[in-house]
């Protein structure tokens, strides 16, 4: 088959969790079939390096742009809007992609977050148009609605969430295949007004491989914090975890250290509490290493969607995690046996306190978080498992117009 895929996020290097996914489907796509990726390139993004990065994609086209950069007045009238303003249509992407269809006849159209879905719908009607979507955005505003406490900010976010609702029903509609990343996702997309459209998960994953025990000696007593902090949802669960639980970590344990990777450009930390044993890596080529010389993972998250990488990467390179239910939302773990979960500071302290000091507990934690990556979120897996789906909706829709 050829594939068109339609990326928010240029792949190369793989950074980030949304580049990470996109290059291994992208890798397992490229098995069986010629893809071709067009997408949008800035921050670290290196284009330029796209033969060798990607080598397994038949042809690279890229806008220099990043798309969440808006104009003042967008930004400025997005409450007047039913549409979120990161998904109205760039001009200039529209010409891009309007070019590559022009000259190729594709069996389907993958957009890769809703932020492409619009250029997707520039293919013909016949062309089966996929969303491959990392988070459910109905359900994160939805949370964000349920979490807010004074009456004006709830009243903006319960506009925010059912004017998103609206947009994602309307917008699946047009669409043939929905691939959500957890089960929780996918259960807010069928409850969708007026929903039809079929929607599969499709996990994410981590490079067994690449990520695995002992590419570093570890450092006692330290721990890690492996996202970076102009996410929202990182900056709070740093914001939490260092006012509330980090103080009662370090009365047992004074001389703990903990390290934040990733980049803080341009994010205000005047509002962490923040001492000397706080340190930060900015952005780093290699995250495998930090990590890895970490004696464990703490994941306080109270916000997002999707299922988070940062936990399947700590598991896979033999580091302890120590995580909010939040944190772990989305995989497929138990409590005690595959990693520590615990909602409240007293409780995620002295989850923390255990994985720096019991030792028998420790190497239970990681052996069998090591062996359930293995088996269920490897991305040769997952890679797979998304081919297939793929496929079969190709498959589907062509018996269809036969019919």
């Amino acid at each position: 088959m050829r594939l068109l895929f339609l990326s928010t996020w240029f792949p190369f290097p793989p950074d980030n969790g949304s580049k990470i996914r996109v290059y291994h489907l992208l890798q397992a796509l490229s098995q069986r079939h010629a893809v071709t990726l067009v997408s949008f390139a800035w921050d670290t993004a290196t284009p330029e390096q796209a033969a060798a990065g990607l080598p397994f994609c038949r042809a690279v086209h890229t806008l220099p742009r990043d798309p969440f950069a808006r104009s003042a007045f967008a930004q400025a009238t997005r409450y007047l809007s039913l549409a979120p303003v990161v998904t109205r249509p760039i001009p200039e992407m529209q010409r891009l992609v309007g070019d590559v269809l022009t000259h190729i006849t594709f069996d389907a159209v993958i957009a890769s977050t809703e932020v492409m879905a619009t250029y997707a719908l520039q293919a013909p009607p016949t062309t089966v148009k996929i969303l491959e979507e990392h988070n459910s955005f109905t359900r994160m505003m939805g949370d964000r609605y349920r979490a807010a406490t004074h009456p004006m900010q709830r009243l903006n976010h319960w506009i925010s969430w059912q004017k998103t609702r609206r947009y994602e029903a309307a917008l699946f509609r047009k669409l043939d295949q929905i691939v959500m990343v957890s089960e929780e996702d996918r259960r807010t997309c069928e409850q969708l007004p007026g929903h039809h459209t079929p929607v599969a998960v499709v996990p994410n994953g981590v490079d067994c491989a690449h990520h695995r025990p002992g590419l570093a000696e570890t450092r006692p007593n330290t721990l890690i914090y492996n996202g970076a902090l102009t996410y929202s949802a990182n900056y709070d669960a740093m914001q939490y975890f260092l006012a509330e639980i980090y103080p009662l970590i370090k009365r047992q344990a004074p001389d703990v250290t903990l390290t934040i990777t990733g980049s803080t450009r341009g994010v205000d930390l005047s509002d962490l509490r923040l001492d000397e044993s706080v340190h930060f890596t900015g952005y780093v080529d290699d995250i495998r290493l930090p990590v890895a010389q970490s004696a464990a993972c703490v994941v306080p998250l109270r916000q997002g969607g999707g299922t988070r990488l940062k936990v399947l990467e700590a598991m896979a390179l033999g580091v302890p995690v120590v995580a909010t239910t939040k944190g772990a939302e989305g995989l497929e773990v138990v409590d005690g046996e595959h990693l520590l979960l615990a909602d409240d500071p007293q409780t995620f302290a002295a989850a923390v306190l255990r994985a720096l000091r019991e030792p028998g507990p420790r190497a239970d934690l990681i052996h069998n978080a090591r062996t359930l990556v293995e088996t269920q979120y490897d991305w040769e897996r997952i890679g797979a498992q998304f081919v297939k789906i793929v496929e079969g909706v190709v498959g589907r829709e062509g018996e269809e117009e036969r019919e």
